[in-house]
């Protein structure tokens, strides 16, 4: 793991890092009156061990990161022991990491460690099947605009990441190259956010090439990427805007964003002309049962597998091969899954759903399991103590 692509300039505070003397304010008020007990009739080193019961990708540095900031802060002794190692397989019910310390010390922060752990862990795995499934896909995390604040934006950016480097490490994936915003760009290697125009500035300029011109007036030297479903004229209007830009289309400086609402087809499709791309280049992905959702993704409205591969061939057959296809609208893990099986010819998915879809799943726990040395943890939870 690079230690340094990861980390935030020096002058940016990460969302994750609130003060020590904040945590009374947002930690369980059973854990404050633990802590006043303690403090009356003696402290104890305890152990705990940190589990979740689902099955994740380890992503623990903003909990550690946070939990060391709060030692240094309060002046006690910390040891961490990871039993995983950021981005490796965890099975579940297995315990992530121990912690130990003082009780009285540690005890109030239980609360805040599990909120920065769990939910990191979840997105972590979601990115990394994502990315495994379309290892020739370049992804950019744009969950930005689903995250309640700040600091969950900063807890998925990191997620986003430590998926992606599994990927890359297992397949060979391309994974992840950037994302949307500048204070979690740190994550992938970046300086700045990544990204070209929404919507709003279609509307603005009147029509899809207008909005090309004047985003590439105004930034000459990057990259265009074109949303072209705003008029819903996704062909017609890609093929303007190559034909306005052919220097950059064969440069392979040029993409067309497909973001095609749910509640259409993308120009030139219905039901059945759908199924009739997919019989032209992944006839495979159509045999056998199929549920709605799965359907859907394959040859249903919005951005479907058929739209995208419509799209590809429309390119082509205009003489514009090199000209990227980017995808939006829904690209979580069963959907890439789907795509993959049907080959579709997407360059770059831009996508923040490999948020965690039921938060439920995202809860981790933490019990302690020595006191002062000796084992002691509640019935049932026996599986927790070391090895």
């Amino acid at each position: 793991m690079d230690e340094t692509r990861n980390k935030p300039p020096a002058s940016q505070t990460p969302a994750s890092h609130p003060p020590a003397s904040a945590i009374t304010e947002w930690t369980d008020t059973y854990f404050k009156r633990t802590k006043e007990a303690v403090g009356k009739f003696g402290d104890k080193k305890v152990t705990y061990a940190i589990f979740m019961r689902r099955p994740v990708v380890c992503a623990p540095r903003l909990a550690i990161e946070w939990l060391e900031a709060v030692a240094r802060e309060r002046g006690f002794d910390l040891d961490i022991v990871l039993n995983y190692p950021e981005g490796k397989w965890v099975g579940a019910g297995e315990p992530i990491l121990y912690i130990t310390g003082s009780f009285y010390h540690l005890v109030d922060t239980e609360t805040i460690i599990l909120q920065k752990l769990g939910p990191a862990c979840v997105g972590a795995y979601n990115a990394f099947t994502m990315c495994a499934d379309l290892p020739k896909t370049a992804f950019l995390a744009m969950e930005a605009r689903h995250c309640a604040g700040t600091e969950m934006e900063e807890m998925m950016a990191y997620a986003a990441s430590v998926g992606s480097d599994r990927a890359k490490r297992k397949v060979g994936a391309k994974g992840f190259i950037g994302n949307a915003t500048d204070a979690t760009a740190h994550f992938f290697g970046q300086k700045k956010g990544m990204g070209t125009m929404p919507h709003a500035l279609i509307g603005y300029a009147g029509s899809t090439v207008r909005a090309a011109e004047m985003f590439h007036e105004t930034f000459p030297e990057l990259p265009l990427t074109v949303l072209v479903d705003y008029f819903g004229r996704e062909v017609t209007d890609a093929l303007e805007v190559c034909r306005r830009f052919p220097g950059l289309a064969a440069q392979g400086k040029l993409a067309v964003r497909l973001d095609t609402p749910g509640g259409r087809f993308l120009e030139g499709l219905d039901p059945p002309g759908s199924y009739a791309v997919l019989e032209r280049h992944a006839p495979h992905s159509i045999r056998g049962y199929r549920d709605e959702t799965q359907l859907r993704y394959l040859i249903g409205t919005g951005v479907s597998a058929a739209a995208i591969h419509f799209m590809r061939e429309k390119l082509d057959e205009a003489g514009f091969p090199a000209v990227k296809i980017v995808a939006s609208s829904g690209f979580g893990p069963a959907k890439c899954r789907l795509m993959a099986e049907a080959n579709a010819p997407v360059d770059i998915i831009g996508t923040g759903s490999y948020l965690p879809e039921r938060w439920t799943e995202t809860y981790a726990t933490a019990d302690i399991i020595e006191y002062d040395g000796e084992k002691r943890v509640k019935v049932g939870r026996e599986f927790l103590f070391r090895k």
